[in-house]
């Protein structure tokens, strides 16, 4: 059995990237192109389009892809997509910028430009429509809707030339991947069902058991975690490597897991959310997608199994990476080890319910954690973190955090 392949009807990854000579004719041209400044986000998504992380597109949507994508989870060609990957600029730039023109998309935080676009496309968007179907919210406390709403006036749309990865691969070695990457790494092993479990916390002993759970029905398992923008209060990318390479290392069989970065920015786009994982996984290789409970959720914004139900939603081919679902885990005390809501018949007072949030909490309050919650090792990676911190980190739980199944 082969790799599940990439996304589109190609069924070729298609990274934007360049390289060699190609590479350092286009920044020298680039330096003399009109400059237009991008967000985080924005360099973010560039990044996923240049390592071919969102094969098969070639560059930022226009109108009729926004529209489709937001309505109907479809491009204007018909490709599945879940969540539209757009670049604005102020309305004044965008008149002076001529349609064919070709103009050098620059990262607001570091100056470094990063692509080159030749702008095929200038359209303005319903804010709240993108919203609404997005992110099922208007709501400017939603961290997405402000991003969206946030955003400037005109979209730009075209086909980019991406330039640099940023400081991903240095910052990150040895944990950042590309889609080419993993996939060989993977057909080396020998493996062709690798589940991939998305992460912005450090694992506890849920997403242990959720990974251990993927191991037993595939080859192995693909511990992704974002190295991109968080929300305030989340735990930098750089302790969670450790902290997850501690996990490994002590309770994992060798060989059954690898764990990789990749460069988004959150979303926090809950069920739609869950879609883009699965989508770009399957460009990483990943025949599965581990989607448990509040899966890219934020809030009280989305029900905690809402992310597991849209993949029913969808058309049955419009991946070939399917979820892997699995009910709310937890450790309980009668049951003396890990269970879920399907397999322990005791009851909340003899459960300790998991949640990412509630361990940061916990941490962050200095409260003592359980090793029934978090394994020692990883504990003490995440203790001396916020030990370190000069001021405390405020992390304010949710009603599901505390065990309310809805």
């Amino acid at each position: 059995m082969s790799l599940v392949n990439p996304h589109g009807k190609e069924k070729k990854l298609k990274p934007l990237l360049l390289v060699g000579s190609e590479l350092e004719a286009e920044k020298a041209k680039a330096k003399t192109l009109t400059q237009v400044r991008i967000t985080s986000r924005e360099a973010a998504d560039l990044i996923m389009l240049g390592i071919g992380g969102f094969t098969p597109l070639d560059g930022f949507m226009g109108y009729e892809d926004w529209k489709g994508v937001c309505s109907s989870y479809k491009l204007a060609d018909g490709t599945f997509w879940p969540i539209p990957i757009t670049a604005s600029t102020t309305e004044g730039q965008a008149d002076s910028i001529k349609i064919g023109e070709e103009i050098a998309l620059f990262d607001e935080e570091t100056g470094d430009i990063m692509a080159t676009m030749k702008v095929t496309e200038k359209y303005k968007i319903d804010k709240e429509f993108e919203c609404k179907n997005i992110y099922k919210t208007t709501d400017m406390e939603h961290p997405g809707v402000a991003m969206v709403m946030n955003q400037e006036a005109v979209n730009i749309a075209g086909p980019v030339k991406v330039l640099s990865e940023g400081t991903f691969p240095t910052e990150y070695a040895g944990v950042y991947m590309r889609p080419v990457e993993t996939r060989k790494l993977f057909a080396e092993k020998g493996w062709s069902t690798v589940a991939a479990l998305q992460l912005r916390n450090p694992m506890h002993r849920s997403h242990e058991y959720l990974a251990k759970i993927a191991i037993e029905i595939c080859d192995g398992v693909l511990i992704h975690q974002l190295l991109g923008k968080l929300k305030p209060g989340d735990i930098p990318a750089e302790v969670r490597v450790k902290a997850i390479d501690t996990l490994v290392e002590h309770y994992f069989v060798k060989d059954t897991c690898i764990q990789a970065g990749y460069p988004l920015d959150m979303r926090y786009a809950g069920p739609r959310e869950a879609l883009l994982h699965a989508l770009f996984r399957q460009n990483y290789g990943c025949s599965h997608l581990i989607v448990g409970r509040d899966h890219a959720g934020v809030g009280e914004y989305y029900g905690p199994f809402d992310a597991q139900k849209i993949f029913d939603e969808i058309p049955e081919d419009a991946l070939e990476t399917k979820p892997l679902k699995i009910d709310w885990t937890f450790y309980c005390y009668k049951c003396d080890g890990m269970a879920s809501m399907k397999t322990c018949p005791h009851g909340k007072d003899d459960r300790v319910l998991l949640s990412g949030t509630k361990l940061r909490k916990m941490l962050s309050d200095g409260e003592s954690v359980s090793s029934q919650f978090s394994r020692p090792e990883v504990l003490k990676v995440l203790q001396e973190y916020y030990q370190g911190l000069t001021e405390k980190v405020e992390v304010k739980l949710h009603k599901y955090s505390e065990g309310e199944k809805k």
